[in-house]
């Protein structure tokens, strides 16, 4: 495929994004129940090739992006994916992988040892046989010990608890985490999309934080740009068929946008996803509902 066209200037309307999802994979090693784009141990990491990947970081640095997640499925496995984060530090962005935590190869811990690198995963419950009957794998011990791991070599972590019942009291399993020395923690419920849905319903628009679009946007394995990774039903263009600039400037993001906004009645909670340097959505921010969106989701982290 053809390169992009040449840049296009933002709209003065349009403010440079404060983050953008790079969502690497379909590939995972979980198989979880909520999962929000269905990814799992048969996905796979769509056409966006490395190139398209520094292109796209290339583009976002010069917009004045100053954070990317790497997300997916399940971002490690992504044959460039250390590759891809190397590329945004080169550019002076900060980086952080939302992994599950099931594997992390030596590489991917002497990449998080960078300066400006920082990690994220989601975490169920205290109870391993709870964690392990959502992930569909006996994945609890792992991701505890590498919570454990990134902890112990300073890496930057943050950990969300996913109340899969929203009556489920969630306090053990942040006690738990508390034990581990997890400072960073944040709660969000299951979002009804992908798995998370009930079979045949549709997505709708007034389960996203209704700020998706506002300073955020993802893009997707096969280069499709979205409001953010919850929303990727409403794709707003291709960023190996156009410019990142011209497709977040455009009619249909603004579109998009539109329609999430009027789902919520135009109202949505105020956010503050800057509060913390190098982290445009961090759990203590408050109020912090609205940079929640994953479910797997955190307050802009939305979990695998």
């Amino acid at each position: 495929m053809s390169a992009p066209t040449a840049e296009q200037p933002l709209s003065e309307a349009l403010k440079p994004p404060r983050m953008l999802w790079l969502d690497l994979t379909r590939k995972c090693q979980l198989a979880c129940v909520h999962c929000y784009n269905e990814s799992g141990p048969n996905g796979d990491h769509g056409s966006m090739e490395r190139d398209d990947w520094f292109r796209l970081i290339r583009e976002g640095a010069g917009l004045g992006v100053p954070h990317v997640q790497l997300i997916g499925g399940e971002p490690m496995m992504h044959p460039n994916g250390i590759d891809i984060a190397d590329f945004a530090l080169s550019k002076g962005m900060g980086v952080e992988v939302y992994s599950n935590l099931v594997h992390v190869s030596e590489p991917w811990w002497e990449q998080l040892r960078q300066e400006r690198m920082s990690l994220a995963t989601s975490y169920y419950s205290d109870q391993a046989a709870e964690h392990d009957a959502i992930t569909g794998r006996r994945s609890h011990q792992r991701t505890r010990q590498n919570i454990i791991k990134a902890l112990a070599q300073g890496t930057p972590l943050r950990v969300g608890i996913v109340a899969m019942d929203d009556a489920k009291d969630t306090e053990a399993t942040r006690r738990d985490l508390e034990t581990l020395g997890v400072t960073n923690i944040g709660v969000d419920h299951v979002r009804l999309f992908g798995r998370g849905a009930s079979s045949g319903q549709a997505p709708d628009p007034a389960g996203l934080c209704g700020r998706c679009g506002d300073g955020v946007a993802s893009v997707g394995p096969n280069g499709e740009v979205s409001p953010c990774v919850l929303s990727t039903w409403l794709p707003t263009g291709n960023v190996r068929a156009g410019s990142l600039s011209s497709i977040l400037s455009g009619p249909a993001m603004n579109e998009a946008t539109a329609l999430i906004r009027k789902a919520h009645g135009n109202e949505v909670s105020a956010c503050r996803p800057d509060c913390v340097p190098n982290n445009p959505c961090d759990p203590r921010c408050e109020p912090n509902a609205a940079c929640k969106p994953g479910s797997p989701g955190t307050g802009c982290p939305p979990r695998n």
